[in-house]
């Protein structure tokens, strides 16, 4: 029985605290595939709040000059670190409230991970984000919100409170475009749209976009590319 209310009260906090998307999932279509990812204790949660924050454009429309210690400083330290502390912050916020009402909740990180060699977290924010409503998941392997394309920064929060969910799953939108694969410059990508059947590997390399930025900071460089977020056409600002 969903509790009166209780979305619009956790959308408000959430939204008093910075967040520009919310979202809200049942999981129980995606089971099998949290179960192998985060293992039992994650997949016991019957839903997912999504919690998301655009990205500064004008950081991301210098990355192709991200050669330039400052343009990937500011991308290294605005979209990345400060970001990502922001949705742990609010998550955790967001997440007291929601015990305080009597129910089990477990924020994620919003960027740690569990498995080094699959380089996953415990949860797919992209997955949930995409079964809340807020977006498809593109050739790229990163969601694609019809407003601000993949420049949006996801977190998690797994709870049994009685949430609504906010929407049905987006129809993929990316059609024979293939900027994303074009511009990676490890080509980690197929070009491949996604298939929920489909292991992560059959549309992207992970471990390719990893060794690259593992030669960064051997050289002392920055890790920054950010290349597939940047050129995607549903965040670029004509």
């Amino acid at each position: 029985m969903i509790k009166v209310g209780l979305n619009e009260r956790i959308k408000e906090l959430s939204l008093q605290h910075g967040v520009t998307h919310f979202g809200v999932a049942y999981l129980s279509k995606a089971k099998q595939a949290i179960l192998s990812q985060g293992g039992s204790e994650i997949a016991s949660f019957p839903y997912s709040i999504s919690l998301g924050i655009s990205l500064i454009n004008h950081i991301v429309d210098q990355l192709p000059r991200r050669s330039e210690r400052s343009v990937a400083l500011n991308y290294r330290h605005h979209a990345y670190d400060v970001i990502n502390q922001r949705l742990d912050t609010i998550a955790s916020i967001v997440s007291g409230f929601i015990q305080q009402q009597g129910y089990t909740v477990l924020p994620i990180p919003a960027s740690k991970r569990i498995d080094d060699e699959r380089i996953c977290a415990s949860f797919s924010h992209k997955m949930g984000a995409s079964l809340s409503g807020q977006g498809w998941i593109g050739k790229n392997c990163l969601l694609i919100t019809p407003d601000s394309g993949p420049r949006v920064r996801w977190v998690s929060i797994l709870t049994d409170a009685p949430v609504e969910p906010t929407g049905q799953l987006m129809e993929e939108q990316c059609g024979d475009c293939s900027a994303c694969v074009d511009v990676c410059p490890v080509k980690a990508f197929t070009g491949k749209p996604f298939n929920e059947e489909e292991p992560r590997e059959v549309r992207y390399d992970a471990k390719k976009c990893n060794k690259y930025f593992e030669k960064m900071k051997e050289k002392g460089q920055i890790e920054a590319c950010g290349m597939c977020l940047y050129v995607c056409p549903y965040g670029r600002k004509q």
